[in-house]
C-alpha cells in the first residue's frame, strides 16, 4: 500500500511537470519552426522537423524588440534597487519598536496591503505629478509593496537583538547597523523580495499602457502584448524584412515571448535555494 501511495505521488508529480513543461517546449518549437510546419501544426508545433533561427533574426533585426528589451532591462534594474532600497528601509524602522510614527506607519502599511487605489485615481496622481511619458511613472507608483514591507520586517524581528544592542553600545547608529549587521544577515530574505520585485517589474505591461502613448519608449512586454493583440502595429517594416521572407505570425509571438520570459528562467535557479529561508522565516511570525 506504501509504494502504491509513492507511485500515485510520483505519478501525479510526473504529470504536473508535464503540463508545465509540455506547453513551454511547444513555444519554443515554434519559434523555431518554418511557415510550413507551423501551417501544418495548426499554429503550434510540438517536434519541429527542420529548425530555423528566421523568427529570432526577424524580431531582433528591426529594433523595436532589441530596444524594448533595453527598456526592460534598465526600469527592471532601477526599481528592483530602488524599490529594494525604499523597502528595506521602511522594513527596518517599522521592525524597531518605539520609533518614531511606527504605530501609524506600520497601519498605513497595513490599510496599503488590503485595499488598493483604482485605475483612475492612480492615473490622475500620476498626471498630477508630472510623470507622463516617461519611465518613472512606471518606477515609483509600484516602488513599495506592502506585503514585501510585512515579510521583510517579520524577518528583521528574529534578528538576535543582543546583536543589536551590542553593536549601539560600540556606538553605532541606525544607519550603521542596518548596512554592516541587518543587511548581510538577511541576504536570503533580500534575494526573495528583490526577486519579487525583479519579476513584478518585467512582466509589467499596465502601467505602460496607461501612461507611456509614446510607442518608442516601451518595454518588452508591451510590445509582445501589442504584438499579439494587434500585430499589424508591428508590422513588417518593424521587424526589418521584406514580406516575401517574413516568419509566420505565430513563430514570431513565440520567440518574442521566450524572450521575454527568459532572463527570469536565468535569474531563477540562483534565488530559488533562498524561497524556504526567505519568505517562511519571515512569513511564520508575521
Amino acid at each position: 500500500m506504501r509504494y502504491a501511495v509513492r507511485a500515485g505521488k510520483g505519478l501525479i508529480l510526473l504529470l504536473c511537470c508535464a503540463a508545465v513543461v509540455i506547453p513551454f517546449f511547444g513555444i519554443l518549437a515554434t519559434s523555431l519552426s518554418d511557415r510550413a510546419q507551423v501551417t501544418e501544426a495548426g499554429g503550434f508545433v510540438l517536434f519541429p522537423k527542420r529548425v530555423t533561427f528566421a523568427a529570432y533574426q526577424a524580431m531582433l533585426s528591426g529594433g523595436v524588440v532589441t530596444r524594448a528589451v533595453l527598456v526592460s532591462l534598465l526600469i527592471t534594474g532601477a526599481g528592483t534597487l530602488l524599490s529594494l532600497t525604499a523597502t528595506a528601509l521602511l522594513a527596518y524602522g517599522l521592525s524597531r519598536r518605539g520609533t518614531f510614527g511606527h504605530r501609524p506607519l506600520l497601519m498605513i502599511v497595513l490599510f496599503a496591503l488590503l485595499f488598493t487605489p483604482g485605475i483612475i485615481p492612480s492615473y490622475l496622481v500620476v498626471k498630477d505629478l508630472g510623470l507622463l511619458e516617461s519611465y518613472w511613472s512606471l518606477i515609483l507608483p509600484g516602488m513599495i509593496n506592502a506585503f514585501n514591507v510585512i515579510v521583510l520586517r517579520a524577518f528583521f524581528m528574529e534578528l538576535p537583538n543582543e546583536v543589536l544592542d551590542s553593536a549601539r553600545v560600540d556606538g553605532a547608529g541606525d544607519f550603521t547597523i542596518l548596512w554592516r549587521i541587518v543587511l548581510p544577515l538577511s541576504r536570503a530574505a533580500l534575494a526573495v523580495i528583490g526577486l519579487f520585485y525583479a519579476v513584478a517589474y518585467w512582466n509589467s505591461f499596465f502601467a505602460a499602457l496607461l501612461y507611456l502613448n509614446d510607442s518608442t519608449m516601451w518595454p518588452l512586454q508591451l510590445v509582445l502584448r501589442t504584438y499579439v493583440v494587434n500585430p499589424n502595429q508591428l508590422g513588417v517594416d518593424q521587424v526589418g524584412v521584406s514580406g516575401a521572407e517574413l516568419p509566420p505570425q505565430e513563430a514570431i509571438q513565440m520567440a518574442i515571448l521566450v524572450l521575454s520570459i527568459l532572463p527570469i528562467l536565468l535569474v531563477y535557479p540562483f534565488v530559488q535555494r533562498h524561497f524556504a529561508k526567505g519568505v517562511l522565516i519571515g512569513a511564520v511570525k508575521g
